[in-house]
Order: structure tokens, then sequence, then C-alpha cells
């Protein structure tokens, strides 16, 4: 358990005795019967005659293979066969010669059927999958700053996730397949990862970005950096919670196998009873049990201690946000802050006001200037006065910003100025834990 003395990061004896609270009842005997089944159905029956095409062979090559260690490649692997299976079963993809065969109002009204409960379960899955990301970045909020620059690593990361879902669209659009778009999904995914080992690591860029994670305890870091190892605390979940979600994974690939092989057949053979009755079946109990699992999971996944929570936080030794500054700016002066900026779509922020003495000075000119690599100058903020302001803007080009705050107009009064500058880099996106 957890030291009462002081918080370490999760291993996987404290996952262990957490997971013991939450079994999970062991899949329908029906599912490895009917894998099984559909597998030896699809490659002796349907192939006995009518050798594979080199597509059919990548297919049953995908199913013999073992599924992912990972969960959340499986997940991403369930959901990309379930989209296969549902593309195959929109009517305009049934094969135009059996057209007369398809018609018939009982198997219309089954492979409807099936549509809808893939349907449904596709559903089931997004909603896991979005949930679980929003919970896990949500979480590790609650240890960013309180400030303009938590607001910022939240627009950051929805530009981020807009760029990717871009991405995805455009390979749509360009006639990107299923198998494409879920391989450009998984880089994404990966990426994602890669960017949690490094902020956990505090590497390269990242190590600008740790010293505004204020408040954040040292433990929560070490547990970010180990949490997605081959034998970090998550090996847990994939021993308890991975072998039924194997199955689930190997009987997707199975189904969408034999709904294939019966597809590329219509055109010289009809659709055999028996064939309809075993596709009927295991399409009924994999979405069941899929369902089942995801809702299980996502229950386990909610109450989960993957982090420590903000409550217990504040429990531990947290330095202060102290870093505002104050300084007084002389008349007749100005006061300068620059920042130099190595990556395009950095952040730069600040926020500032005046102490207000006997004489209620209000105000100072602020403006904001960069310099690019070439030397060359712009203005990004007009020179304007003001008693406080708040505000931060997008870089465009890598160089030198300057923040100025000019109390050259005044002859005979100093200013008081107290604020805090940032400068941001474009690192932060969703985690990913598995």
């Amino acid at each position: 358990m957890v030291s009462t003395e002081g918080l370490v990061p999760i291993t996987r004896s404290f996952l262990a005795s957490y997971y013991d609270n939450y079994p999970f009842s062991p899949l329908s005997s029906d599912v490895s019967r009917l894998t099984d089944q559909i597998f030896a159905m699809a490659t002796t029956d349907l192939l006995k005659d009518s050798p594979p095409t080199q597509g059919e062979s990548l297919l049953v090559q995908e199913a013999e293979r073992q599924p992912p260690h990972k969960v959340d490649e499986n997940m991403w692997k369930n959901r990309e066969q379930i989209e296969e299976i549902l593309f195959m079963l929109e009517p305009t993809h049934w094969p135009r010669a059996q057209q007369s065969t398809v018609e018939d109002a009982e198997l219309v009204s089954l492979l409807g059927r099936l549509q809808e409960n893939f349907k449904s379960t596709l559903s089931t899955l997004e909603s896991f999958q979005a949930k679980n990301s929003e919970f896990v970045f949500n979480t590790v909020m609650t240890y960013m700053p309180q400030d303009f620059r938590g607001t910022i690593i939240r627009q950051q990361r929805d530009r981020s996730e807009r760029n990717k879902q871009a991405a995805i669209d455009a390979l749509i659009s360009s006639g990107g397949s299923i198998r494409d778009k879920y391989a450009l999904l998984w880089e994404q995914q990966m990426e994602r990862r890669r960017q949690l080992a490094e902020l956990g690591s505090a590497t390269g860029v990242y190590k600008t970005l740790m010293k505004y994670l204020v408040g954040v305890p040292e433990v929560l870091m070490d547990f970010i950096r180990q949490i997605n190892d081959d034998q970090g605390p998550m090996e847990e979940q994939r021993q308890r919670y991975g072998p039924p979600l194997y199955s689930l994974t190997k009987m997707a690939h199975s189904i969408r196998l034999l709904l294939s092989l019966l597809w590329g057949r219509l055109e010289t053979s009809k659709l055999q009873k028996n064939q309809v009755v075993i596709l009927e079946e295991a399409a009924d109990v994999y979405t069941s049990e899929f369902q089942r699992f995801i809702k299980f999971i996502g229950e386990v996944f909610t109450n989960s201690p993957f982090f420590i929570t903000a409550e217990d936080a504040g429990t531990l030794s947290i330095r202060k946000d102290d870093d505002y500054k104050e300084i007084s700016v002389p008349a007749g002066s100005a006061h300068e802050v620059s920042l130099t900026v190595e990556s395009v779509n950095s952040y730069i922020a600040w926020d500032f006001s005046l102490v207000q003495g006997k004489l209620n000075v209000q105000d100072i000119g602020f403006s904001v200037e960069c310099t690019n690599l070439s030397g060359e100058k712009t203005l990004i903020l007009p020179y304007q006065r003001y008693e406080a302001n708040q505000g931060n803007f997008c870089t465009c080009v890598p160089g030198n910003y300057k923040l100025i705050w000019d109390n050259s107009y005044s002859s005979f009064f100093k200013k008081v100025l107290r604020y805090k500058v940032d400068c941001i880099p474009p690192v932060v996106d969703s985690v990913s834990i598995d």
C-alpha cells in the first residue's frame, strides 16, 4: 500500500490489491467455441475449392496471429474490425449478382439486426475511449497551474486533437481504407505515449515545460515515467484483464474473415443455412460479451488509483506558486523581459498589474515585439497603457520575443510592477495509459 508518511509511485502489488476487488466474470464458453468454428469454416470449407486472393490471405494471417499484448492496442484492433464488418453489412456492399438472394426478407432482417448490434458496440467502444482519455487528461490537469498556463495547456491539447482529427479526415477524403485509418490512429496514439514518457523523464523540450508544472509531486512524474513500461504497474492490468480481451480480439478477426470470404464467393454460390446460423450466433455472442467487457473495464478505470488526487497532493510538501516577480520601474525608464522561442506554435503569456501606492498612479505602457532569426523586428502587440493586463499569443516564427513595460512618459513617478511571464512550448497532448 501507499506509505502514510509520503506518497510513492503506484506499484504492481498496489494495483493487484485494487484489482482483487474487481474480478471479471469469465467470458461465455461460446466465445472460444464459435471462434474456432467460424475460423474453421472460413479456412477449410470456403477456401477448399476456391484459393484465397492476396487480400484474403492477409486476413487469414491476421486472424491466425496472436493479439497484441497492450490493452489499448486491442481496443483499437476491435474497433477496426467492427468498422470493417459494418462496411460489409451495408446493403450497398452486398455482391450485385446475388441481389435476388440477399433480398430474401428473412436474411435482410437478420443482416439488419446484426448491423445494429455492431453499430451499438462501436458506439460503446468509442464512448469508452473518449471518456477514458478525458478522465486521464483531467486527472493530470489537477496538478497543473490553475491560472492562465493551465488554460493554455488545455488549448494546446484541444488544437493538437483537432489537428489529429483533420489528418484522419484528410486520409479518408483522399480514398484511404479503414486499415489505413486505423494505422494512422495507432501512430497518433503512440505519439501521445512517447510524449507522456518524455514528460515523465523531462527530456528535450520537456525540460522547459517542467517548470510550469507548479506543485506536481516528484512521485507523480516518477509514475508517469514508468506507467507504460513492459514490466511497469500497468502490466498487472494486462495480466488480469488481458486474456478475455485477447479472446474477443481474436473472435472479431474471425468474424470479419468469415464475412469477407462469404461475400467474396456469393458470385458463384449461395449462402448456406449453416453459414447464416453460425454467423448470427457468433455476432450475437461477440457484441454482447464485448459490450459487457467494455462496461466492466470502464468502471475499473474510472475508480483506479492511477494517479494521486489533488486532495492527496495538498497534504504533500509542494512549493508555492511564487513565480510572480515584483519590480520598481523608475520614472523615465522601462523594464524588458526577453524570451527565446525555438518552436513555432509556442504560447507566450503574461499577467501583470501595478501595485498602487499612496498617489494611486494608474497605468504603465506595455508592448511586445519579436526579432526573428534573420534579425528582422516585428511589433506583435502595439504600445498601450494599462493598469493591469493578462493575455497570450501563439508564436508564428522562432526568435527572440521582448515584452516591454514602459514608464518613460512619466517624469516623476516610479511604477511598482507585479508580473509573471511564461513561454509554453507546444508539447502537451492527450495522455495515454494502458
